[in-house]
């Protein structure tokens, strides 16, 4: 396994996005999809707050954070990553779209590349997400991308993962 942090931040892309670290710069743009352990930020204060635990996280291995970029505008539009498990070769993936970019490809994309990044750079051997049972566009995207669901848990949530071994991600 090869975990963060990395000599360079890790950016990838392919014809229609970028994933690329977060700058200062990008956080005013994000701060109604910022959150961190579950919370929304609400002000720039805070969205700013939760992107310096963000790095230490990733400082420390324990996560990536990839701003999710359209290549044609250069706009970053969502935020997508690996945010805890790396060091157990498992990743959760997490992830959050602007609303204005919705339906229109951007996460199946950016979540393609972190799955490959996490399977063959990282060395993943399991995938996880957990969303609410009432996320459906969620929910048909993560089967969408050969997740299988594998638990109903508290608080109306739902776990899914994908398994390397599997082979999941033919």
């Amino acid at each position: 396994m090869r975990l963060p942090p990395y000599d360079n931040f890790p950016s990838i892309s392919d014809d229609k996005i970028l994933l690329r670290q977060i700058q200062f710069s990008d956080i005013n743009d994000i701060i109604e999809i910022s959150f961190y352990d579950s919370i929304q930020a609400t002000t720039l204060t805070q969205a700013i707050e939760m992107q310096a635990e963000i790095n230490v996280d990733y400082s420390n291995g324990n996560s990536i954070h990839w701003g999710i970029v359209d290549k044609l505008t250069n706009k970053i539009v969502g935020t997508c990553g690996y945010y805890r498990g790396l060091d157990k070769g498992e990743g959760e993936m997490g992830c959050v779209l602007l609303a204005q970019y919705r339906r229109q490809g951007y996460m199946t994309f950016a979540m393609l590349l972190a799955i490959q990044f996490g399977l063959n750079n990282i060395g993943l051997k399991r995938i996880w997400a957990i969303t609410t049972k009432q996320n459906q566009k969620a929910i048909k995207l993560i089967e969408k991308l050969n997740f299988i669901k594998i638990a109903d848990l508290d608080d109306n949530e739902v776990e899914y993962e994908l398994r390397k071994d599997l082979n999941l991600t033919d």
